[in-house]
């Protein structure tokens, strides 16, 4: 039996385009479908556009992980991928989820169940949002042998798997909503960092949008569809870069440059605030190895808000950029997951 995706029975998580409530849209890594079904099958129905890389489609089934792979002769085109097709004829409980960021499209078309689905899960009180990078959408999580090392060659998303992120870990521990604004590579500011060479991208031309990447079509986003208690602000990592030449060439200890970078945190984040009425902000970086003295630029922020009223919060990893020079591998993000929803429990809820 085929059910639509307007059906009351599917609950969403994440900036998702609506506009057509039989094909909804998603654009951010981590976004996703969670529904629940009495019955021994089910076929999940997709439109996968690939813009770059070997991806595929994260699910959950009963609580573990199923990764889908996307063929290159599918792409832009409507598929029904069985899923599983011998369960035992009693209720499963599905998470269809975007496992990467801007190099995927992902169009959710529906389902098709040997069954029945059952009422619509229902998702916790508690929102988190997360504005970050790679390590927040999970990139290259998934290379174990290469913990404590750099990336492997080569490695065109095959490794990418944003449900074991940190971020995502720790809204499931404080069980807790997610809206994951994160995508490799980017910064602060337009025409620095890595994302989407070679005009790049910055987060303050991000954090506002639906749809953030120019291949899917600049939407806005309307901030009154999701209030968060509590918003992470991981960025930093990819700053020192211009976005010009292959250098790292952006000084954070110069005191013009610092100054400026400051000024547009600190609009981001009032920004932010007031658009959600005064949530609690936790501002970081990672393990992954980057110069300390963007943290010690991050703790002025924190100060300089506070100071002003918002309520900020800088918690520094106990390895924070030291730990690795490539991605943080699951057992690192593990170790991050641990830090972060410690400190939360501790000083936010």
């Amino acid at each position: 039996m085929y059910i639509s995706p307007s059906n009351e029975g599917f609950a969403y998580m994440g900036r998702i385009d609506f506009t057509n409530p039989d094909a909804p849209v998603l654009f951010y890594a981590g976004s996703q479908v969670r529904f629940r079904f009495y019955g021994s099958s089910f076929k999940v129905c997709v439109r996968s556009t690939i813009y770059w890389g070997e991806l595929s489609l994260g699910i959950i089934l009963d609580g573990k992980m199923i990764s889908l792979q996307l063929f290159p002769e599918n792409n832009g085109k409507s598929v029904a991928i069985m899923v599983a097709d011998d369960l035992p004829y009693a209720i499963h409980e599905v998470i269809v989820f975007k496992k990467h960021a801007a190099n995927q499209l992902l169009t959710f078309e529906g389902i098709d169940i040997e069954g029945e689905l059952c009422s619509k899960p229902i998702l916790p009180p508690l929102k988190m949002e997360v504005y970050g990078d790679s390590v927040c959408a999970g990139e290259v999580i998934e290379a174990e042998d290469f913990v404590g090392k750099s990336d492997p060659d080569s490695h065109n998303s095959r490794y990418d798997n944003v449900w074991h992120s940190f971020v995502m870990q720790t809204a499931r521990r404080l069980n807790a909503q997610i809206n994951n604004i994160c995508q490799g590579g980017i910064a602060l500011f337009d025409g620095t960092g890595y994302f989407h060479y070679p005009d790049y991208i910055g987060l303050e031309s991000v954090y506002d949008k639906l749809c953030y990447f120019p291949e899917g079509g600049i939407s806005m986003w309307d901030f009154s569809l999701y209030t968060p208690d509590i918003v992470i602000i991981a960025i930093g990592q990819n700053d020192k870069h211009n976005g010009k030449t292959d250098a790292d060439d952006i000084d954070i200890y110069d005191p013009v440059y610092r100054k400026m970078w400051k000024t547009g945190y600190i609009k981001l984040v009032n920004d932010l605030n007031n658009k959600y009425n005064s949530p609690q902000f936790v501002l970081i970086t990672t393990i992954l190895m980057h110069d300390k003295e963007w943290d010690k630029a991050i703790d002025e922020v924190a100060y300089e808000l506070s100071s002003e009223g918002v309520r900020a919060f800088h918690y520094v990893f106990e390895r924070n950029g030291k730990a690795t020079p490539g991605h943080p591998r699951i057992s690192e993000h593990n170790e991050m997951a641990d830090e972060l929803t410690n400190f939360i429990k501790s000083n936010l809820l």
